[in-house]
């Protein structure tokens, strides 16, 4: 079973069972902002996806799954940061980041450049998505500077991608009425 069946039960069993959106929204995104899982699990393509069964008028059920969403990716990254400042040097050498020998150099460089910004700018790029809040946490960000980036960028990152699922969704449906499929 590929990673893309795997994709399509997740969606199937939404489908068919709405309730649980919102736990399922907030291990995926949870999972997306873990640096381990992220490399090699991009759970963001069933965000969008899931994004586009909220339904472009249901504010109560986007809200609910838009507050899962930012909370598991907040509280992914918050792992990460822990790992890098636990873990420190060591981290690089482990799977999988250990076949990524450039990931955290180049998150490091970014972190440099961007400051605190990174970790918000981060978050939209996949690579630095995994790599940033390692870098943070292996350098000692100031924790506080850290969350508060980190939960602010998760709250906006979850809003951009549910919001773009929702797009795709709300074309999808014009674009099937107007053809009258």
């Amino acid at each position: 079973m590929g990673l893309q069946d795997y994709a399509d039960a997740i969606i199937t069993f939404v489908q068919t069972n709405p309730q649980w959106i919102a736990p399922i929204v907030f291990v995926l995104a949870f999972g997306e902002s873990i640096a381990f899982v992220s490399l090699v699990l991009p759970f963001w393509g069933m965000l969008v996806a899931l994004g586009g069964m909220i339904g472009g008028g249901d504010m109560q059920g986007f809200l609910m799954v838009w507050v899962a969403a930012s909370i598991g990716a907040a509280l992914g990254d918050w792992v990460s940061y822990w790992l890098g400042r636990h873990f420190h040097d060591q981290i690089a050498g482990m799977w999988p980041l250990s076949r990524h020998p450039d990931l955290l150099p180049r998150g490091h460089a970014f972190m440099e450049k961007y400051g605190v910004w990174a970790i918000v700018l981060g978050r939209f790029s996949g690579p630095f998505r995994a790599s940033v809040p390692i870098v943070a946490g292996a350098t000692e960000m100031d924790r506080v500077k850290f969350q508060i980036a980190n939960w602010l960028s998760a709250f906006l990152w979850a809003f951009v991608l549910l919001k773009f699922g929702d797009a795709i969704g709300q074309a999808i449906a014009w674009a099937r009425q107007a053809s009258g499929s």
